[in-house]
């Protein structure tokens, strides 16, 4: 599948796979900036996407990152949206990080979705999950 992207800023470096047959197209930090613990940090990419209907685009985590205790949050854009494309970030170490200017900070999947139409009921049937929530399932 071919998708449009549009550079809204001269700067800004575009998504790109690291190496064939990936599934995330690296992100990158367009600056430079300590992110404290606890602290938030939404980085601006200075590009917009342009896919199909029944595909979205999300932003994960990059496994570099991720292991020094940051995360992202949110992360879902549809189909529809064309403003610029961005990573928010939570450091929930203990400790500072510092993210230079070209760093990757996340990776980006285009992914199929099913676009559903909700059908009230009363019921539901039966599974065997049933109602069982998180750690329902026990620890062995």
């Amino acid at each position: 599948m071919k998708i449009k992207v549009k550079k809204l800023k001269e700067d800004a470096k575009l998504p790109k796979y690291a190496h064939p047959g990936d599934v995330g197209m690296d992100l990158f930090s367009m600056e430079t900036v300590t992110i404290a613990p606890g602290e938030h940090h939404r980085f601006w990419h200075g590009f917009a996407l342009e896919f199909p209907v029944g595909h979205a685009a999300i932003i994960k985590d990059k496994s570099s990152i991720s292991k020094a205790g940051l995360h992202t949050m949110g992360g879902v854009f549809d189909a529809g949206f064309r403003g610029e494309y961005n990573t928010h970030l939570v450091n929930l170490s203990d400790e500072p990080y510092s993210v230079e200017k070209g760093d990757k900070v996340a990776q980006l999947l285009i992914v199929p979705v099913e676009i559903v139409e909700l059908e009230e009921s009363d019921e539901l049937a039966d599974s065997s999950r049933g109602t069982g929530a998180f750690g329902s399932t026990g620890r062995k």
